[in-house]
């Protein structure tokens, strides 16, 4: 079966958008793998809606990842990548559209069980990230006819350099500076969101992807989630990737994604 038989959407993290995955698009390219699509999320790239004006809920952020597998045909799959963030993303897609999908490969991934509520999974990151003293600038925007301001959030310069960018150039850390926008944790919404089924989200091959150098999302806190989530058909680590791997190891992360394409196009 040819390299064209299944399409690989792959989906960024809080912040950024589909240009963070510039350099393992041409990769994949490169090795003969076009069917590949980078999606902005809601708000994120160069998609114009804003947050909070336009987008104050998952679901809107979602929207253009649920409107995408919705087009897709009757009787085909796609393979989705999730950087980061973007692991509820794939979640929420996965539970709507199991049939649609031959396997979701979690990216140093926020990755869900089918017990807990989405956000229990951010809560459970951002303690992480207070109990060593990261926190993330936090923005309140008020908007005519909320009595409560929303609270946005992003990665200052600092934060960017030391524990998301480490291992990348100075060049896409400089690019990151510039195209990063705002977002929301989404925390009212998700936290009154039911469990993600078995039916639905636990019945897709799960792969996760292990960058051992990630200093945002530990290894260890990575190792959790595998193993509370209890249904993940394969772990593999990228030796030397930080929070990037797209950007600091995109050869190495290319490489992966190939080999479960052809595994899984020949299914």
């Amino acid at each position: 079966m040819s390299k064209e038989a299944l399409r690989v959407i792959l989906i960024h993290g809080s912040c950024h958008g589909a240009w963070c995955w510039y350099k393992l698009l041409a990769e994949l390219q490169s090795k003969g793998y076009n069917s590949v699509t980078a999606i902005d999320l809601a708000a994120s790239g160069a998609d114009s809606r804003r947050i909070p004006e336009d987008v104050r809920t998952f679901k809107d952020y979602n929207r253009p990842l649920m409107e995408f597998m919705s087009t897709v045909p009757d009787g085909e799959k796609v393979i989705l990548v999730g950087h980061s963030f973007g692991g509820l993303s794939l979640a929420f897609a996965m539970d709507a559209f199991p049939e649609k999908i031959a396997a979701a490969i979690f990216v140093n991934a926020l990755l869900p069980d089918t017990l807990h509520q989405p956000f229990y999974f951010i809560d459970q990151q951002l303690q992480q990230l207070s109990n060593r003293k990261i926190e993330l600038e936090i923005k309140p925007v008020v908007i005519t006819g909320k009595s409560e301001p929303f609270l946005t959030a992003c990665f200052d310069s600092n934060v960017l350099a030391t524990y998301v960018y480490q291992n990348c150039s100075f060049e896409d850390l400089s690019l990151a500076s510039m195209m990063l926008r705002p977002t929301l944790n989404f925390s009212e919404d998700l936290s009154n969101c039911s469990p993600f089924t078995k039916e639905g989200f636990g019945s897709v091959d799960k792969i996760c992807i292990i960058c051992n150098e990630d200093a945002l999302i530990k290894e260890d806190f990575v190792r959790w989630m595998i193993q509370n989530n209890g249904n993940v058909k394969e772990t593999i680590e990228i030796e030397g990737a930080d929070h990037m791997p797209m950007l600091s190891k995109p050869r190495e992360l290319c490489q992966l994604l190939a080999s479960i394409v052809d595994i899984y196009s020949i299914l």
